[in-house]
């Protein structure tokens, strides 16, 4: 029970359903949605539309998802990728010959088709109980309408802001200033992209004038996509991949997300007493540094489109763990790994829903950077995210640009088992944190004992190229302790990421968390 003198937040309770998001409009939506007779997926899913509107600065329709879910009375647990793929011109020699090292962040050629609202018509038609209109209802309104600016968003949009470019301006900041907390945001463009999907499904968003409409500003700046690139996106169910940390089964989506590098970290940290270490120490903070920079150097290495993967195997070992742990020097930090194949960047959303009948659903959704590539369709303002950075232009690598391929992506949906039963799906945003969001969740629940809440509350660390970046809930003396171990420390203005998670309760009772980093909640009913 977490001490009611002390800012914070108490977890939520309930028994019929509950959402737990980053956006509290988003999670009332789910709830209304429940409560008509819908199911956690179509509660997911109309959530997740609407953060778009709530939160342009981290998602939209010009995005991707990835999904985990159960179905009702079965513990299985299925996937879903919802990310897009390069248009078939795509080329990484040609990048390579026009003197670049690594993929535009703000150009067209970073630019992968969106995937996410193929996966949201398909997962609707599959698996929901309501149709896309009723879905789709809330969003349409609310971009019409407008939403006030949350004060999270308000925080990101200056910095954010700065990739804006072109349309992406005059939709996303036509007065030229980032808006505060409490202005309205409309996106009437989208309200009427919306309007065409609920009428007429995916086809109105892949063909047609909203699909014209994209592929002409991405030509227009050297882009090479092209009317059979947007006509031939499609989702595809997967095969979740799993491991066991301490009596629980971590369970993530498979490449091309980097979820097996969350596994990985975890079966680093086997090899060492986590639970006997402060939780906030400096032996703790040390060992999962190390250990973060060598899960994800083999990140790097390895993931990739799954047609173009052959180390996945390699990576969930046991045995590669054990090399990879017998690395850390408990006293000394090692050089940060290989540059990540992706510009550092903190913007994601996520959204949990479990309903009456314990259907559970794990979705992330994503336009990659801030405001993705800044690139924005003339009449729609479909923000386009820049995921085609998430490639790599090293020549040979499974990773390199190509046409048709899906790059690495940093975006990943958790799911906890414990005893056989589906315990906890959670999500941690954050970026290239995602990974060690999951393992240090795992390990917050699991070897120190905390709620859902305390844990996604704790204070966070990450070790990424640039140094150890610190939050504010370590101490000067835990920071200098570790510089003089080695570690670049990092004070970064803004928080490390964010998390939401439902704890599914033995006797069916749902306890939400939801992270005070951003500007959501936990809702049940």
């Amino acid at each position: 029970m977490r001490d009611f003198h002390k800012p914070g937040r108490s977890a939520t309770f309930s028994t019929n359903g509950m959402c737990a998001t980053s956006h509290p409009l988003a999670a009332k939506t789910a709830i209304d949605i429940l409560e008509r007779g819908g199911n956690a997926m179509d509660a997911a899913i109309a959530g997740a539309v609407l953060l778009g509107i709530c939160e342009p600065q981290m998602t939209g329709i010009g995005g991707d998802c990835f999904v985990l879910f159960t179905k009702p009375g079965d513990p299985t647990i299925h996937a879903l990728n919802g990310s897009g793929r390069a248009p078939a011109g795509a080329s990484a020699a040609a990048l390579r010959a026009a003197g670049h090292d690594t993929v535009p962040l703000q150009s067209a050629h970073a630019v992968t088709v969106p995937g996410a609202i193929d996966a949201f018509c398909r997962l609707s038609a599959d698996h929901g109980r309501l149709g896309l209109d009723t879905l789709l209802a809330p969003t349409i309104r609310y971009a019409e309408e407008g939403v006030p600016v949350a004060p999270r968003v308000a925080f990101d949009w200056p910095t954010a802001g700065a990739a804006l470019q072109g349309h992406g301006l005059t939709h996303y900041m036509p007065s030229g200033t980032p808006p505060t907390a409490g202005q309205m945001f409309r996106a009437p463009g989208q309200a009427e992209v919306l309007r065409r999907i609920a009428r007429d499904g995916r086809a109105a968003y892949y063909e047609g004038e909203v699909a014209e409409d994209i592929i002409t500003t991405l030509n227009a700046l050297g882009g090479t996509h092209t009317a059979a690139d947007f006509a031939n996106q499609h989702s595809d169910y997967t095969t979740p991949v799993s491991g066991e940390y301490k009596g629980a089964n971590l369970v993530e989506h498979p490449p091309n997300g980097q979820g097996a590098t969350a596994i990985l970290l975890l079966n680093i940290l086997k090899h060492f007493d986590i639970a006997g270490m402060d939780p906030f120490g400096v032996e703790r903070t040390h060992i999962e540094a190390e250990a973060t920079k060598l899960a994800y150097d083999a990140r790097n290495r390895f993931i990739a489109d799954p047609d173009h993967m052959r180390k996945l195997d390699y990576m969930l070992s046991d045995e590669t763990a054990a090399k990879l742990a017998a690395l850390i020097d408990p006293k000394r930090a090692m050089a940060a790994a290989k540059p990540l194949t992706e510009a550092v960047h903190r913007d994601t959303i996520y959204i949990t829903v479990v309903d009456r009948d314990r259907m559970a659903v794990s979705l992330i959704y994503s336009i990659f950077h801030g405001f993705g590539s800044g690139i924005a369709s003339e009449k729609f303002g479909v923000l386009l995210q820049n995921r085609g950075a998430g490639f790599t232009l090293e020549e040979g690598h499974p990773n390199e640009l190509g046409g048709g391929k899906r790059p690495m992506h940093t975006i990943i949906p958790g799911m906890l088992v414990e005893n056989g039963r589906v315990t906890m799906p959670f999500g941690v945003m954050g970026g290239s944190y995602q990974s060690t969001g999951h393992a240090r969740l795992v390990s917050n629940l699991r070897d120190f004992g905390m709620d859902p809440q305390s844990a996604i509350d704790a204070p966070r660390a990450f070790a990424d190229p640039l140094g150890l970046n610190l939050e504010r809930g370590y101490g000067d003396a835990v920071a200098q302790t570790l510089a003089d171990m080695g570690h670049e420390i990092l004070r970064m203005p803004g928080p490390i990421g964010g998390a939401q998670a439902i704890y599914i309760h033995d006797d069916g009772v749902l306890e939400g968390g939801s992270d005070p980093r951003k500007d959501g909640c936990a809702l049940g009913y």
